[in-house]
């Protein structure tokens, strides 16, 4: 199972992506539990907001994007784990990041 979180937004409107491959962690049963906390079919409007943050998150047949302040609880511990576990994928459409686990691997 792959997580993709996206990040755009901000003063310089650039795009990261993270991605990372569950089953290469060596924790994937924590990242499972982590993810089943997930709101998923709690749709959260994104209120608009200026150069601030916005994150597109998709897992499986999941997707959710929220603002940088919409961020908490279960939300705001997978975006910073992905984070953690993948180096960002610079540009504009690259939605597909990579993962360190399967880079070094590689």
């Amino acid at each position: 199972m792959d997580v993709i979180v996206s990040r755009s937004g901000g003063l310089a409107g650039m795009r990261l992506t993270w991605r990372v491959v569950v089953d290469e962690q060596p924790d994937a049963d924590d990242w499972y539990v982590l993810i089943r906390q997930i709101p998923w079919s709690e749709p959260r409007p994104v209120p608009p907001e200026p150069d601030r943050f916005i994150y597109r998150i998709r897992c499986e047949r999941h997707e959710a994007t929220l603002a940088e302040r919409q961020l908490t609880g279960p939300w705001r511990t997978l975006v910073d784990r992905v984070k953690e576990a993948a180096e960002p994928a610079r540009g504009t459409g690259d939605l597909d990041g990579g993962s360190r686990a399967r880079r070094a691997g590689s």
